[in-house]
């Protein structure tokens, strides 16, 4: 390794940047400072391969209070677990997916339709009074929030830690 990238490297290790490949958990993003600004890259917990670190833990430490004679079969089965885990998850998140644009047409729609009868004077007549003001704004309140409560709802639960 060159000089110029050894004093690289670790002038980025006194600076707190991550550099290298990011270890299995973490995927890379780049991070911003106050201003705006390019601060290089960071490392980011990967929900996914997160929660399969914390299943192969728990597996190790209950394997070690039993023992751990068994592990090569304890981690055979550790990996059926995982992989179901992975498959299931992905199909929830795929038939979410679905939901989320549905329900963002749901919202959408009649401010599409408000849109389209904007063209008419007598509409844009009817709309341009504070009673007609009023319903506008009620109407933005409710899909703002009938939104906010349809991404909750819809929303995947995240692993739990195995220890606390």
């Amino acid at each position: 390794m060159s000089r110029r990238l050894k004093r690289k490297f670790q002038e980025n290790v006194k600076a707190g940047k991550a550099h290298g490949i990011a270890p299995f958990g973490y995927r890379r993003e780049r991070a911003m400072d106050n201003q705006g600004r390019d601060a290089g890259p960071r490392d980011v917990i990967e929900p996914a391969e997160a929660a399969a670190i914390r299943k192969v833990y728990a597996m190790a430490v209950a394997g070690r209070e039993v023992g751990g004679s068994d592990l090569g079969k304890l981690l055979g089965t550790l990996a059926d677990f995982l992989r179901d885990d992975a498959r299931t998850r992905d199909e929830l998140e795929a038939r979410q997916s679905w939901t989320v644009n549905a329900a963002r047409l749901v919202v959408a729609a009649p401010w599409i339709i408000l849109i389209l009868m904007s063209a008419r004077p007598e509409a844009v007549a009817a709309y341009n009074t504070a009673a007609g003001a009023a319903v506008l704004l009620a109407g933005l309140v409710v899909s703002v929030l009938s939104y906010r409560v349809m991404l909750r709802i819809g929303a995947l639960p995240s692993d739990e830690r195995v220890l606390r």
